[in-house]
């Protein structure tokens, strides 16, 4: 198969920052997606309908002239967050999850939540209004393992949680484990889960070939290859509660090249191809546009996009870098060969 015609895309996971880091990046994900959900962990985060608000409005000033895409926002979730808060966001429309970091736990989670379950309340009206709860699942605990940190945080947090709440709707990001792919096929209708491109992709040596290659460092960290080929699994059988969130995070060249470099992997501008590279890899290239435009359009209650985008297999060579405000992003990939591109005007309208 050299052509591939699929629903656009929704990305339901993106970091786009703000100011002219934002108006360098925003337009690589609307190039290719229909909708795009925004990550609120901005310094100072994004907590209240009123920020999201103008957040929103600068989003959509940088977007590229003609751009077709929608921004969707989440709120970032602090012990300090009140019910109100829930339904106003729940009213916006256009804020459709609250985010938990759990404090500490990746790049700008310095206000994330430390007890959660000092947020019961919130949690509890968010369940009621049916607005889903993201979650960064790792634990912060120093003690527990860097490569466990998600299974622990399934035991420790994530199914106690849903005991307590059973009608919460939640998306666990950036799933990396075969223990959360378990967790989201038994825990019913609810839960759903995002994969990122470089978890399907890469398993952890990728860190380390030739050196330390901090362009393949992020948060969750890339596991063992048992747990990327499980991930692989579940994508290639289509299951519904699986679905596109890229987690594309860009850092400046500097902040990332460093002796303590920030955790975040640049895929925006490549992550449609990337992702059928890796369903082509279990011969499951029919199953990516349920997973890429059907899923998480159904899990978040939204229409799925009418209009359509082609991929075809055509090899081009990725940019060593792409402009970032007054410095520069290196992606993922960076001057290496891509087999699949997005073909030059073909997002057109279905029927």
């Amino acid at each position: 198969m050299d052509r591939v015609t699929l629903t656009r895309p929704d990305d339901w996971h993106v970091h786009l920052r703000d100011g002219a880091s934002l108006a360098s990046v925003v337009g690589h994900s609307a190039a290719w997606s229909g909708r795009i959900l925004a990550m609120p962990n901005l310094k100072p985060p994004v907590t209240t309908v009123a920020m999201a608000q103008a957040y929103h409005a600068r989003i959509r000033a940088a977007l590229p002239e003609g751009a077709s895409c929608t921004p969707l926002l989440s709120l970032y979730l602090t012990e300090e967050t009140s019910v109100e808060e829930v339904w106003a966001a729940h009213q916006a429309g256009w804020v459709v999850a609250f985010k938990y970091y759990p404090m500490g736990a990746t790049t700008h989670s310095e206000a994330g939540v430390r007890h959660l379950a000092r947020c019961q309340p919130v949690l509890q009206a968010m369940a009621e209004c049916g607005l889903p709860l993201q979650v960064h699942g790792e634990v912060t605990d120093p003690g527990v393992d860097v490569f466990a940190r998600e299974a622990r945080f399934i035991e420790r947090e994530l199914a106690p949680l849903l005991e307590r709440l059973p009608e919460l709707r939640v998306v666990f990001e950036h799933i990396t484990t075969a223990e959360a792919v378990a967790f989201v096929r038994q825990a019913g209708a609810g839960v759903g889960a995002t994969i990122t491109p470089q978890h399907l992709l890469y398993n952890r040596n990728a860190l380390f070939q030739g050196g330390i290659r901090p362009h393949y460092y992020c948060l969750p960290v890339l596991k063992k290859e048992r747990h990327r080929q499980v991930l692989l699994e579940a994508v290639a059988e289509g299951h519904p509660r699986f679905f596109l969130g890229t987690d594309s995070a860009p850092h400046g060249r500097s902040t990332k090249e460093a002796a303590c470099g920030c955790a975040g992997i640049y895929s925006a501008p490549l992550a449609l191809p990337l992702y059928a590279e890796a369903f082509e890899s279990v011969q499951a290239l029919a199953k990516l546009e349920g997973f890429a435009s059907h899923y998480g359009a159904d899990f978040y209650r939204v229409p799925r996009n009418k209009d359509q985008i082609t991929l075809v297999r055509h090899p081009w060579t990725v940019p060593d870098s792409y402009p970032y405000g007054d410095s520069v992003v290196v992606p993922l990939r960076a001057g290496e060969r891509m087999e699949w591109q997005i073909e030059s005007d073909t997002i057109s309208q279905g029927s």
